[in-house]
Order: structure tokens, then C-alpha cells, then sequence
């Protein structure tokens, strides 16, 4: 049974994900920094449906931490599936932001991805068979005002996983982004009305986590293994 780590996997996106992968029949390792309790409870509903999974709790910010938590992981073997769902939002204005809003964004979602990727990699390339996944965000390519700090994070995921994708790719690795547009989220409704999305958005609604999973469970099938070093953008026509 493959196995498949999706940092970020507490979140209303990451749950989605875990879900899917796990319904595809793969052992999921759910990540979690703040949310063990939730992380724990989708880990024993994933095992009553048939399922398998486990928690992992880490601060992917630090990359000592990181390598270390790691370790245990290993000890089972490399996931062969790595989703790097993991992000956060500390939006304001360039000119009031702050040293820490601007660290914690790209901590999260830039540091991150190299702290947890970097040490798995050469186990990854050993099995020749890999799928790296990466959660950018349609803000890496038309911004949004408040958040340089996010689009900048994002629009680095790109970077990373274009050229990763070069480095790998004759190992069976394959390494893609996946760009979402205004997803379905408690923290979306908060702060955007219906009409504000039919105004923004072509397809006049915002997405679905699940159709963002679905997405991601293609790119992690052998179906996509000619796909390669994309970004390939689901947020209803917005970009």
C-alpha cells in the first residue's frame, strides 16, 4: 500500500484531500500543528470506513523539527506522495506589515515545503515512483491587494516545483502545483458574500474542496505520470 503525507490535512481543503487519497486506498499521514485533537478524530473516522492513516504533529516552520519528526515517519518507509497543503493568511498591506506576518506566511508555505520535501527526497528517488504535490493559490498569478507576503509564498511554490521537476523527473517523480481559486471555507464565507464571488468569478460560485481533491487524486495517479512541472490552476475561469 503506497502512502500518502498531506501537510496542512486539518484544514477544510486538507480534509478533503485526506479523504480522497484515503478513499483511492492509500495509508494517509495527516499533518498537523495546532489541531492534533481534529487531526486524531479524521484519522479514527478514516480507520471506521475501512481506511488507513495516522497523525504526524509538526511546526513545518523549522526545519531541525521538521527533519527530526521525519525520522519516525521513515522508519516505515518514504510516503511516496507528498501533498503540501500547509499554509497560512497574516494579510495587510505592504507598507503595515510586519517582520513576523511576513516570516509566518512564507515559514509556512515556502520554508515548508523545502523542510519537509528536502529530506524525503533522496529516499523518494530510490523507489522510483514519486508524486510531489503543491497547494499554490490563483494570488501567485493576478495578486491581491494584502497579501504580497501570500502571493509571494505561492508564486515561490511555482518556481520550486518547475525546477524540481527537472532534477527528479527521470527517477518517476513527477512535481506539480495545484492553484485554487476562492475555495468553499468557513474563512471564506467570513469574508465574501454570494455576490461578492458571481462578481470575481466566470463560473459565478466559488469551488468545492472536493473538486480541488479530485484534482490533486488525478495528479497523484499513475494516469498523470506524463504530467510534469505544471501549475495547473481550478478556480472557475478567474485566471
Amino acid at each position: 500500500m503506497k502512502r500518502a503525507l498531506v501537510t496542512g490535512g486539518t484544514s477544510p481543503l486538507g480534509q478533503a484531500i485526506c479523504q480522497q487519497l484515503v478513499a483511492d486506498g492509500l495509508h494517509v499521514i495527516v499533518h498537523t500543528h495546532n489541531n492534533p485533537a481534529r487531526a486524531s478524530t479524521m484519522v479514527a473516522d478514516f480507520t471506521a470506513q475501512g481506511g488507513r492513516a495516522e497523525v504526524w504533529q509538526c511546526d513545518l516552520r523549522c526545519s531541525e523539527k521538521t527533519r527530526q519528526g521525519l525520522d519516525p515517519v521513515l522508519a516505515d518507509g518514504v510516503p511516496q506522495i507528498i501533498v503540501h497543503n500547509a499554509g497560512t493568511h497574516e494579510d495587510a498591506t505592504l507598507a503595515g506589515m510586519s517582520d513576523a506576518q511576513w516570516h509566518d506566511v512564507i515559514g509556512v508555505s515556502l520554508n515548508g515545503f523545502f523542510n519537509v520535501v528536502q529530506p524525503l527526497l533522496l529516499p523518494l528517488t530510490r523507489t522510483r515512483w514519486g508524486r510531489i504535490i503543491a497547494l499554490s493559490s490563483v494570488s501567485a498569478r493576478i495578486g491581491n491587494k494584502g497579501q504580497v507576503n501570500y502571493a509571494a509564498a505561492k508564486a515561490g511554490l511555482e518556481g520550486a516545483v518547475r525546477s524540481l521537476a527537472r532534477e527528479v523527473g527521470s527517477r518517476g517523480i513527477t512535481v506539480n502545483a495545484v492553484a485554487p481559486g476562492i475555495i468553499d471555507s468557513p474563512a471564506t464565507a467570513a469574508v465574501m458574500t454570494a455576490r461578492d464571488i458571481a462578481e470575481l468569478v466566470p463560473a459565478r460560485r466559488s469551488g468545492k474542496p472536493q473538486e480541488v481533491a479530485d484534482l490533486i487524486a488525478f495528479l497523484a495517479s499513475d494516469k498523470a505520470a506524463y504530467i510534469s512541472g505544471q501549475t495547473i490552476g481550478i478556480n472557475g475561469g478567474m485566471a
